[in-house]
């Protein structure tokens, strides 16, 4: 029997891990020991199984991590104050459907950013969509944006994140656009999907940072009310790893 026809028609149909693996088994003759329920089974979990895989693969790259982090490879020393049964709370993704944020805060490279974008990973390998962005160059960006017309382009690909990292933030006092800018991006994520922000400045002098009174007061109302708080204390992680060199 010529089995090309059937082959090239998987193909077609971007089938092609399926397509793979019926080769395989033809040129193998293993299909031979299977029964058609067993075989059929197994080509539709190896397509499946290829799908998945590259829609991980997919949601990794439009994140646009600054690197690789993983909640398996977390630092739970004592003297960083950081509560190992929350963060594996926090990494079943219940805070994702329960559209609450997270605020990670403390000294330069005691590892906010880090354990961010570890859950972030998290996130993309549960097929939820994530965006990773350095906050002071996202305004910049969005800035730039209103200039040449295309900020709402731009601001909807941040709202569609099921899950909005903002790292770094407060670095920089928020000027007018910022806090529109911020606003627009709080107000309407609001009550829809999830933020996790990291910071070395306080939450209590978030409030200064955004100034004008009444949008850092609507602005830290939609953050702070819904959000898992995480203090990191200790010494920096990467001086530490300088020391051991």
């Amino acid at each position: 029997m010529n089995h090309n026809p059937t082959l090239e028609k998987l193909r077609s149909m971007r089938l092609s891990a399926m397509a793979q693996l019926y080769s395989q088994h033809l040129s193998q003759n293993t299909s031979e020991k299977m029964t058609f329920d067993q075989q059929l089974a197994l080509l539709v979990d190896h397509q499946w199984d290829d799908w998945q895989n590259r829609k991980i693969d997919r949601l990794l790259k439009q994140a646009s991590f600054k690197q690789q982090a993983s909640i398996t490879n977390i630092n739970y020393a004592a003297q960083r104050n950081l509560d190992k049964n929350m963060l594996e709370r926090l990494a079943t993704l219940d805070f994702i459907k329960r559209k609450e944020n997270i605020i990670l805060t403390g000294a330069s490279g005691v590892g906010k950013s880090y354990i961010a974008q570890a859950l972030g990973h998290q996130a993309c390998i549960l097929g939820n969509k994530t965006l990773y962005q350095n906050t002071a160059r996202m305004f910049k960006k969005l800035k730039l944006c209103k200039v040449d017309g295309t900020y709402l382009k731009e601001l909807n690909k941040i709202l569609k994140a099921e899950v909005l990292i903002l790292d770094d933030f407060g670095l920089q006092s928020f000027d007018n656009h910022a806090r529109e800018a911020l606003m627009d991006i709080i107000d309407d994520r609001h009550g829809k999907s999830s933020t996790i922000i990291a910071s070395q400045i306080p939450v209590s002098a978030w409030y200064d940072i955004i100034g004008e009174g009444t949008i850092a007061d609507a602005i830290l109302d939609r953050i702070v009310n819904s959000s898992h708080r995480i203090k990191l204390e200790g010494e920096s992680l990467r001086k530490a790893i300088l020391k051991n060199q």
